[in-house]
């Protein structure tokens, strides 16, 4: 097995921990993904010049709300991709979630939390799900998460008869997670935060981390580790199942009500490009969280401006689909492997 699939500052550096994972993860930003920090910086600027407010703080806020879900979801794809797998179904498993918990709130006298933790426990039931299928199904990742792709967006449209669920913005802990603000930041994009910086310490400073490397790197090799890839499979799948959960419950309060597919449809387009652009290998092994913000920082910056220019919303999906291509070719060009049907 080799030793670069691993992140070195986990071996060179063991005894660090949360304290200084922040400026640790910023100077990964810095160093790694600096094309990534220049399109940006393009973007902004190009925009800021068609248009004078959309460099203000309130539309910059509204960049970060916007982008915080699509964050969520883009960095559990980052997780599973590093491991070797690809998961379709994330913006269904967020529809289901947003309903669930709409549903649940309206059904018990109001009750946001237990409204969310049945929404976060169908999370981590759908998501285990994938796992179980991939492993002992032995469906190829694509596929069985292409089908709950269909299947978790049957299910939402099942449980809410295809329309909008219940009303949330009557209740200050729904209010407060779509609309409030700590230390002047949405609530949502703290949120986001938190999230990144613990699964960036996961995939760093631990051994399930690294062995998430090892297994993505060279499967084989990992289980002659000794490592149990089938029990890290099922668990990065239930993972992506309580992010999305999280994902969907911060939907229902950003819109105000569940929503079965509008809010949640495209997501995994939008989760896997931003993924793909941050540099994690679609083969496995490589990835981090620092790349994958940069990158959805960069795609909601790009739709946010295309829509303060009035261009048609179509083009935003044109876009995402291009970004992805050109993040796939460089990631070939950078392996050195052969073009398909070329000599060498």
């Amino acid at each position: 097995m080799t030793t670069t699939s691993a992140p070195s500052p986990a071996v060179k550096e063991p005894s660090e921990g949360p304290a200084s994972s922040m400026p640790k993860l910023l100077s990964r930003i810095s160093g790694q993904n600096i094309s990534l920090v220049g399109a940006l910086i393009l973007v902004l600027v190009l925009f800021g010049v068609l248009n004078d407010n959309y460099l203000s703080l309130s539309n910059m806020q509204v960049i970060a709300e916007a982008a915080t879900i699509t964050g969520l979801l883009a960095i559990v794809q980052t997780v599973v991709i590093i491991c070797g797998g690809l998961d379709i179904s994330v913006g269904s498993q967020a529809g289901v979630a947003s309903v669930v918990s709409a549903m649940v709130f309206t059904s018990t006298g109001t009750n946001a939390f237990l409204g969310m933790a049945a929404a976060v426990g169908v999370g981590v039931l759908i998501g285990a799900l994938n796992g179980l299928i991939i492993v002992y199904g032995r469906v190829n990742p694509t596929i069985a998460t292409l089908a709950g792709l269909a299947a978790y967006k049957g299910l939402a449209q099942l449980l809410s008869d295809g329309r909008a669920q219940g009303y949330v913005l009557n209740n200050d802990v729904f209010i407060f997670l779509g609309r409030g603000k700590i230390a002047g930041l949405p609530v949502m994009v703290w949120i986001l935060i938190v999230v990144a910086v613990a699964v960036h310490i996961l995939l760093r400073y631990t051994d399930i981390g690294r062995n998430i490397y090892a297994i993505g790197g060279n499967d084989t090799a990992a289980r002659l580790a000794g490592i149990n890839i089938n029990k890290y499979l099922v668990f990065v799948y239930a993972l992506i199942g309580i992010v999305a959960a999280i994902a969907g419950i911060l939907l229902t309060a950003r819109t105000g009500s569940g929503q079965p597919t509008s809010g949640s449809e495209g997501l995994e387009l939008k989760a896997i490009t931003a993924a793909a652009l941050g540099g994690a290998a679609l083969k496995g092994g490589k990835g981090g969280i620092g790349g994958t913000l940069l990158a959805v920082a960069l795609l909601g910056a790009l739709e946010n401006g295309l829509t303060v220019q009035g261009i048609n919303s179509f083009w935003q999906n044109v876009a995402q689909g291009a970004l992805l291509v050109i993040a796939v070719v460089i990631q070939q060009r950078r392996s050195g492997e052969r073009a398909v049907g070329l000599p060498n």
